[in-house]
């Protein structure tokens, strides 16, 4: 085994990890003694910010890949192998980094044991429910996270050379790049990989091994057509409501519970979020009509039928993923009036939002402005936001404030 180690040791170091685009995180966190725990959906550059964190930090350190095929007999045992095998080559270091981990049952009692003698340790993993039980049982308290998704706009514009100065706001020039870049984003979405090369069969190969190696083989399904069939009608109606029940019925599977099973499965992929109705009866919440939401519009334009001639749902899709970025609680409201989402922090609801592609039909900017005032009144809010394609500006209705801002615009706040 130690030969192997040394193998793959040396191989992971001739990798490049040139063009490496500057991520959005709280560089706080990285000062922490903690565990840190980087989590999110395949090839959304977990890998790259970790080799990011190994550049900025100055002291040596020991690096690992646990996602490579010569390690299927890798076992909790041989942990202690590779820890030899690092101080054999390199000497004695306090810093480890482990990408994909999760993959080795039992890996957090190694980790746990680096803690406790003082190591710092940094490492990924894009399964959130082996994450969070493994976390939970050995590493409470112990551990930080960051979720990582696929890029911002931000990170979109940085990675194509175009990121906007102050003017470029304000300029037509700068403001008619900035909204060709967006309808680019909007479609092509945010992993790195296929922003460079927009190849659908990368997107192809991607979307497979989340489903089958991720989704069908690690929780040991059969149901392989049903669970196609119901990403299949997700990603078509991205943004919409449903139920178990009415997904059951759709997608011909006998018991709703089998689908809100899929769909967990799937969802701690990163793939997709389901997001709640508000209420303060947790058990109305849990009994209200969900919507999915999809980690990257590429991934909807991919699995999706027609899906990307659907601006609205996907303006609203890339609105809900920033969000997740900045880390918020996200709900939709509906008391007979629906409002998109619904921010809440702690026991208070925070910040309202409707997305639209337009406002220029008087219906439309009506039946928009109702859906946020009824949430700003309900959650006593002053002020709240509409996001639109390309319109600016500000409101005053029935003593609320309205800000109106170009979604592209937002995006860059």
């Amino acid at each position: 085994m130690k030969d192997l180690l040394k193998h793959i040791i040396f191989d992971q170091q001739q990798r490049s990890y040139s063009h490496m685009v500057e991520r959005d995180i709280d560089n706080n966190l990285l000062k922490l003694p903690e565990i840190l725990v980087i989590s999110g959906i395949r090839r959304c550059g977990k890998s790259v910010l970790l080799q990011q964190i190994r550049h900025s930090h100055k002291e040596q350190d020991y690096y690992f890949n646990f996602d490579d095929d010569r390690l299927v007999n890798f076992k909790v045992e041989d942990f202690q192998s590779l820890y030899e095998v690092f101080i054999e080559l390199f000497g004695e270091q306090k810093t480890f980094y482990f990408d994909e981990i999760q993959n080795i049952p039992g890996w957090e009692r190694f980790v746990r044991r680096l803690y406790d003698n003082g190591c710092k340790v940094f490492v990924t993993g894009s399964n959130a429910n082996m994450l969070s039980r493994e976390l939970g049982t050995h590493l409470t308290g112990r551990h930080c996270s960051i979720e990582l998704y696929p890029f911002s706009f931000g990170e979109f514009l940085k990675m194509k050379g175009n990121y906007p100065e102050q003017k470029d706001f304000y300029t037509t020039a700068g403001k008619s790049l900035l909204k060709k870049s967006f309808d680019e984003y909007l479609r092509l979405g945010g992993f790195p990989r296929y922003i460079q090369d927009p190849n659908t069969s990368y997107l192809s190969t991607l979307y497979e091994n989340i489903i089958y190696k991720d989704v069908v083989t690690r929780n040991k399904l059969n149901g392989e057509r049903e669970l196609l069939e119901l990403v299949y009608f997700l990603a078509s109606n991205a943004a919409k409501r449903f139920s178990y029940n009415s997904l059951a019925k759709t997608i011909g599977i006998k018991h709703p519970e089998t689908v809100k099973n899929y769909l967990e499965y799937i969802e701690s992929t990163y793939l997709i979020f389901q997001t709640m109705k508000f209420d303060w009866s947790v058990k109305k919440q849990m009994l209200a009509p969900k919507k999915i939401y999809f980690v990257d519009n590429a991934i909807i334009g991919k699995v999706g039928f027609n899906a990307t001639d659907n601006i609205g749902q996907l303006l609203e899709n890339i609105v809900y993923i920033q969000l997740k970025r900045k880390n918020q609680e996200i709900y939709y409201h509906d008391n007979g009036i629906e409002c998109d989402f619904i921010v809440r922090q702690g026991i208070n609801i925070t910040h309202a939002f409707q997305v639209t592609r337009s406002l220029t039909d008087p219906q439309t900017k009506q039946r928009e402005i109702n859906g946020l005032l009824s949430a700003l009144q309900t959650y006593h809010l002053k002020e709240g936001t509409i996001l639109t394609e390309d319109e600016n500006g500000e409101l005053e209705v029935e003593g609320h404030k309205i800000n109106i801002y170009p979604i592209w615009k937002w995006l860059l706040l």
